[in-house]
């Protein structure tokens, strides 16, 4: 059944029961290949000859690439002037982003979501007030159960957003006095930067006003597409050499194993009972027959099978721009620059996705902000522009970085602030008034008597 999805005179529950298939279908697919599913299901009637294994690379590139992506994330907020109203109003802006952090748990909430972007190729954010505890909550609602209409001119925000998960009965007549067909039921929540509807077994149980004043859900991509909202996994690129990984390595365990367990050659013999390769056996063979043991290693063909794991392995590093050098595999001893430049293709890929990540950082955190404001008539979301910064993702050569902003701030090229920034001070201007109030400090303190005056010599 063709049905237009984008027909607002459609009731929601039947427009989203058919939306999306591709996307969500890409989604399962992906998370049962990250979980381990990572054969094909073999023919029919076709005899299973080799074992199966999976070595589940994929799942261990998602891992160590999320470390590397999430590494040192802080969240602050830029005063809007040097001025010292300013700055402590940024600085009270960033003790309520850092309590929202710690009631919602969120350097475990942000690892683990980013997992989850990575593997099913999109992220999402819900930032909501708990009116029962009287704080901000923010959450990652399962991209599967949400359905995006973007806004029309910009794929990166949505005009619309469906978020559909399981209540249970009680909980439905608690929040909405409606009691649903089954326990537990289908809740949709409909949002617009306007309103809020609330559907419950395809029954539209509530309309409200959007109390947020816009849609309280940031959704992203793990790598963006050109024209399209939705991302790409990082599974797309490894999903082939994985594959062929597990199947050269089975090809190579059932060779081992038959060699361990030898096969029995006879010629010359018309039938055969009770042949056995073992320790003291002793066979009866018929005059002019030979008998002799298959050699599965012999002229070097392991080796071929090696080589050629070899190759898939350099391939799964070089698509997935996961160099071996990422996982502590190194020829030689790296200083680092050598290091950055073997790992310059991961670093890339993390620039990539940080830039992404930024954006919907800053989302969330001014979000909460709106919404506490909303809460506590306080003004922190105007105080200031938020800021995201990052760790340098790999080792570096910090002191060769130090030196070298040091001599651009001696020539004029850099301001301290500036250079404290790239050297990854998530608080530039905080530092630099600490730096000021410490020389002010110096600058009053008598010199020390020098010891050495009036001293006879010896």
């Amino acid at each position: 059944m063709n049905m237009n999805t984008d027909d607002e005179s459609i009731p929601l529950p039947q427009r989203i029961a058919n939306r999306d298939r591709p996307r969500l279908t890409a989604y399962k697919s992906n998370l049962d290949f990250y979980g381990g599913q990572q054969w094909d299901r073999p023919q029919r009637r076709r005899p299973r000859t080799l074992p199966q294994l999976t070595f589940n690379y994929a799942a261990t590139l998602i891992n160590k690439l999320s470390s590397y992506v999430m590494a040192g994330l802080t969240i602050g907020v830029e005063p809007l002037s040097e001025s010292p109203e300013h700055i402590e109003a940024a600085a009270k802006a960033e003790e309520v982003l850092t309590q929202i952090s710690d009631e919602n748990n969120l350097p475990r909430l942000d690892f683990d979501n980013e997992i989850d972007t990575a593997v099913l190729g999109d992220g999402a954010f819900k930032v909501l007030w708990n009116p029962n505890e009287e704080r901000v909550t923010i959450t990652a609602p399962d991209m599967q159960g949400l359905y995006v209409w973007p806004h029309p001119a910009r794929f990166d925000r949505a005009r619309q957003i469906a978020h559909t998960y399981q209540l249970s009965a009680a909980d439905i007549r608690a929040l909405w006095n409606y009691q649903p067909l089954r326990d537990p039921a289908q809740v949709i929540e409909d949002w617009t930067d306007t309103t809020l509807d609330i559907w419950v077994d395809k029954v539209r149980v509530a309309t409200s006003v959007n109390p947020y004043n816009a849609i309280p859900i940031i959704i992203y991509p793990n790598l963006s597409v050109p024209k399209q909202w939705h991302g790409i996994s990082d599974l797309e690129q490894a999903k082939e050499p994985a594959k062929q990984i597990n199947a050269q390595l089975s090809r190579i365990s059932a060779i081992l194993e038959l060699s361990g367990s030898p096969i029995t050659v006879l010629e010359n013999v018309e039938q055969a009972s009770d042949i056995q390769a073992e320790p003291g056996a002793v066979w009866d063979l018929p005059e002019k027959a030979k008998a002799y043991l298959l050699d599965l290693l012999s002229g070097g063909g392991v080796r071929l099978h090696i080589d050629y794991l070899e190759s898939l392995l350099e391939t799964l590093y070089a698509v997935t721009e996961t160099p071996r050098t990422a996982f502590g595999s190194t020829e030689r001893d790296l200083s680092g620059i050598a290091l950055q430049v073997q790992l310059q293709p991961l670093l890339q890929k993390c620039e990539r996705k940080r830039l992404i990540r930024t954006d919907a950082y800053k989302r969330r955190a001014l979000l909460a902000l709106q919404i506490y404001d909303q809460h506590h008539d306080t003004t922190h979301a105007t105080t200031g522009r938020v800021t995201i910064a990052w760790a340098a993702p790999s080792i570096y050569d910090r002191a060769a970085e130090i030196r070298n902003e040091s001599a651009q701030i001696a020539a004029g090229l850099s301001t301290r602030k500036t250079s404290m920034s790239r050297l990854g001070e998530h608080d530039p201007d905080a530092r630099y008034q600490e730096a000021l109030q410490e020389a002010r400090d110096w600058a009053q303190v008598p010199p020390a008597p020098d010891l050495t005056k009036n001293v006879p010599s010896a």
